[in-house]
């Protein structure tokens, strides 16, 4: 990748982020303009369609284009990327492992305190 190029990734996460603060629904254009930079039109209604395949997006259509709404935020599209990667692993377990094993304390305590949530969602937090 040379200097300068977003990966796919990253593109989609800049997408999402701008659509996030748009006013509402807004075309690909809109979003373009937002990302700056050299990113073609095209580009963006690709990384949109794929954001939209993933749940991460809604469109309507409105005269010859689409309007794109947001419906999952970076965070959401970021645990999706996790579980997918998760989901292609042989060995999910050695893969978790790995993960905690490599997380520092803070996070290590976070993800601690959201799996006792998850386990009894009925305790204050």
């Amino acid at each position: 990748m040379t200097e300068g190029r977003r990966g796919q990734g990253e593109l989609e996460a800049a997408v999402l982020g701008a659509l996030c603060a748009a006013p509402g629904p807004v075309s690909a254009a809109w979003v373009r303009e937002r990302l700056g930079g050299p990113a073609a039109l095209t580009t963006v209604i690709t990384i949109l369609t794929r954001l939209l395949a993933k749940g991460a997006v809604t469109r309507e259509k409105s005269g010859r284009l689409f309007l794109w709404t947001p419906t999952a935020d970076e965070a959401d599209l970021a645990a999706l990327r996790m579980r997918r990667i998760l989901d292609r692993e042989a060995d999910r377990n050695a893969v978790l492992a790995r993960f905690v094993n490599g997380l520092t304390e803070g996070d290590e305590e976070t993800l601690r305190t959201l799996l006792e949530r998850t386990a009894n969602p009925d305790r204050p937090a």
